[in-house]
């Protein structure tokens, strides 16, 4: 099941970026005082007590600007308030209650979701509250103080947020349908894919970018078992003028990406693959999910005895991080090869979920450390104990040393490489901890 999304809505300077850093744990969003800085990545993973959700930062929200940003601004936060299911609404004590906020209290209302309405900038209690109770005015609930700079009040905030997440249901925990994410930039069949698959048009195609507005769930019944597919609408390419807009249709793919078991990346052959491509699969990557390179328009190309070979050590090396992954080339229009895509979704499902024996995993880390003897720094040498898969979805492993500090990221991955040569693994990541066990513990 996917985590909850919260998104920080309010105007612009009532300090989202702020607040959103201090849940985040890390400075991702770029904090300056001109409205519309806010860019580069603006989701994270957070967490509160047992809770996990994805949190969102949205541009301010200028709800009467004409201003092309601005209202390209609030647009984008109205995908944002569209996929999330709890809004944090933002506001300023030191600006007061002011129009715009009412405003943006009217677009929240109509929206149904449920809104938490927090009241930042209160570095003082005592001095503050007077101001604060003038935000009952926006009829939305009690407002919270908070400060996010002096991170003052933060942990009832999440309390009142958390009340909203939405119950684990036993329904959904024991769906077992592999559920598959298309993503991907617009306009490179995505959709169409679908289509081709179904053999109907369900999913709008056009050749607007964009036009797949959120993401949709199609179930597909192939040799009678069934897929669920998330479509996604398309990631787009940053054009100057929208530099820090465009962003907010990553919202889609992470949440897409969050509740599949594989990820279909698929690539227009005729573009090649592209640094967005890799930006893409990277939100999969990160979040462990089966991933297959789909290369859409595959009949669109001409060939010799070298194209596939050729193109395959291309987008191996723009996606050079994930070299786990499988590449398919199809082409939607013509259907060739997309009855095999069942197959091979099959193949990286059951690698996801494959659990290898304790002692046969030492068996392969003891012959690994026999041909390259493990690493050593100013006398010490890094001595490997023993090796322990602790889950699925992606496989995970930990590995018991003597000392953390020498097992280089080289030596880890000439481990995984050697696991991979006997279980292949394809089509997923490997996640290795490394733990540290002194000899008389051992």
């Amino acid at each position: 099941m996917s985590k909850p999304v919260v998104a920080i809505v309010g105007r612009p300077n009532v300090g989202k970026s702020t607040l959103f850093n201090v849940l985040a744990g890390e400075k991702i969003s770029i904090v300056k005082d001109t409205p519309g800085v806010t860019r580069d990545r603006i989701y994270a993973d957070a967490g509160w007590l047992d809770k996990e959700f994805t949190l969102i930062d949205t541009g301010g929200i200028e709800p009467e600007s004409k201003d092309i940003i601005l209202s390209q601004m609030r647009e984008q936060a109205q995908i944002a308030i569209d996929t999330a299911d709890v809004i944090v609404f933002l506001t300023d004590v030191r600006q007061g209650l002011v129009d715009a906020d009412s405003k943006v209290a009217d677009m929240l209302r109509r929206s149904g979701k449920p809104v938490v309405l927090v009241v930042n900038k209160v570095d003082n209690f005592d001095k503050f509250m007077p101001d604060v109770y003038e935000f009952y005015n926006l009829g939305i609930g009690d407002p919270l103080p908070v400060s996010a700079s002096s991170r003052l009040g933060i942990g009832d905030m999440l309390e009142a947020v958390a009340e909203y997440f939405p119950e684990r249901s036993g329904e959904e925990e024991e769906d077992e349908r592999p559920r598959v994410a298309i993503v991907g930039k617009p306009n490179v069949g995505k959709s169409s894919i679908i289509n081709k698959l179904l053999g109907e048009e369900r999913v709008i195609v056009s050749d607007i970018a964009g036009t797949t507005r959120d993401a949709i769930d199609t179930d597909i019944v192939h040799n009678g078992k069934e897929y669920v597919f998330i479509d996604t609408a398309g990631l787009r390419r940053k054009s100057r003028i929208k530099e820090e807009l465009e962003r907010y249709s990553i919202i889609r793919t992470v949440t897409a990406v969050e509740r599949a078991d594989v990820v279909l990346i698929v690539i227009d052959a005729v573009e090649g693959v592209t640094e967005q491509d890799a930006k893409i699969a990277g939100i999969a990557h990160e979040r462990g999910k089966g991933i297959i390179v789909v290369v859409n328009k595959w009949d669109a190309i001409e060939k010799n005895d070298r194209t596939m070979r050729e193109y395959e050590s291309e987008v191996r090396r723009v996606l050079s991080f994930m070299p786990y992954a499988e590449i398919m080339y199809v082409s939607a229009q013509t259907g060739q090869r997309l009855p095999r895509l069942y197959d091979m979704i099959d193949m990286v499902i059951e690698n996801q979920t494959l659990r290898v024996a304790t002692g046969v995993l030492n068996e392969i880390m003891s012959e690994a450390a026999a041909m390259q003897q493990p690493p050593s720094d100013k006398g010490k040498r890094l001595k490997l104990y023993y090796i322990t898969q602790v889950s699925v979805k992606p496989p995970t492993f930990v590995i018991f040393v003597n000392d953390k500090e020498l097992m280089h990221f080289s030596y880890t991955r000439y481990l995984e490489n050697k696991i991979r040569e006997a279980f292949g693994f394809r089509g997923t990541s490997l996640k290795f901890f490394i733990r540290e066990r002194k000899e008389k513990d051992r």
